[in-house]
């Protein structure tokens, strides 16, 4: 009797389907929406960086990137304005319109410049019916700026090579020869732009014209550097800066003639006395002869 009452009772199970659930589909979305109606589809803007990792909202960032979209707008206003006149953006550009046959040539005229004539530039018609400058692309004659500033950057890591082999290589080295170059620049510039200031020299472009013409001086100073490396001996290295120098004065002699004397041919000549003339080729001269201090401060590295 005990045994019957103490029996479990028998585990329930659950019926099986014997067909799959019939689960009912939610109705389509039509194709088309009703007239009046258009269907939303979200959009995400590419390239949009992830600010709320830094704690910053959507409407902090849009402020900030439109400050600085505003502060750059103002700046580049500012520039124009302020020294837009100074440094035309055209004669930026005129400069810097160059081929690599003009490239090739012109550093060809760099370091031989002896034999080469004629050295007046040429000068075109523009649509307006001005005459101006051909271009370097079209004149080898015509200053640029891209193998001045190309010389500036390769004189930098020359220096820092050169120091690099004599084992005192510091990164201090790259900016101590940049400022020394700025500088050189900076003085051939005041001493040039001052000279013409002085004796009543006028032309346009003369600013970017007077950068340029300073900046070919690299040219003869990386040729100077690099033969340092092989350590040919100090007779061989004076000898190279000595030719270095000459080329560079003798160039800038037969370039900036052009600029300190006035072309009696052109159709608009300027009107020069003979005492003026004398002073300004006085002024030519030591233009080129200061070229060897110039050019001495930049190969001390």
């Amino acid at each position: 009797m005990s045994n019957y009452y103490s029996r479990s009772p028998p585990p329930l199970q659950h019926p099986v389907p014997t067909h799959p659930a019939f689960i009912p589909e939610p109705p389509s979305t039509p194709t088309s929406p009703p007239q009046g109606y258009q269907r939303y589809h979200p959009q995400t803007e590419p390239n949009i960086p992830d600010f709320g990792a830094w704690g910053l909202n959507d409407a902090t960032t849009q402020f900030g990137m439109q400050l600085g979209q505003s502060a750059v707008a103002a700046g580049q206003d500012y520039v124009q304005k302020n020294f837009g006149g100074f440094i035309p953006v055209t004669h930026l550009k005129h400069h810097f319109n160059v081929s690599n046959y003009y490239v090739m040539k012109k550093l060809q005229l760099l370091l031989f410049p002896w034999r080469h004539k004629p050295w007046s530039r040429k000068v075109r018609r523009s649509e307006a019916g001005h005459t101006e400058w051909q271009p370097p692309r079209d004149d080898i004659n015509s200053p640029d700026l891209y193998i001045p500033l190309m010389a500036f950057v390769t004189y930098i890591l020359a220096a820092a090579l050169h120091t690099g082999l004599q084992e005192r290589f510091h990164p201090q080295i790259l900016g101590a020869s940049a400022s020394r170059a700025l500088v050189v620049l900076l003085l051939d510039f005041l001493f040039v732009k001052g000279g013409c200031y002085l004796l009543n020299i006028q032309g346009s472009g003369q600013v970017v014209d007077i950068v340029a013409y300073g900046g070919y001086k690299f040219v003869g100073v990386i040729l100077t550097l690099l033969i340092g490396l092989c350590n040919p001996g100090r007779t061989v290295y004076s000898l190279v800066f000595l030719y270095a120098f000459a080329t560079n004065a003798f160039f800038l002699l037969r370039s900036l003639r052009s600029v300190v004397l006035p072309d009696l041919s052109s159709t608009t000549p300027v009107t020069v006395s003979q005492a003026q003339r004398k002073r300004r080729i006085t002024f030519l001269f030591l233009e080129a002869v200061i070229q060897v201090i110039y050019m001495g401060i930049l190969v001390r590295v």
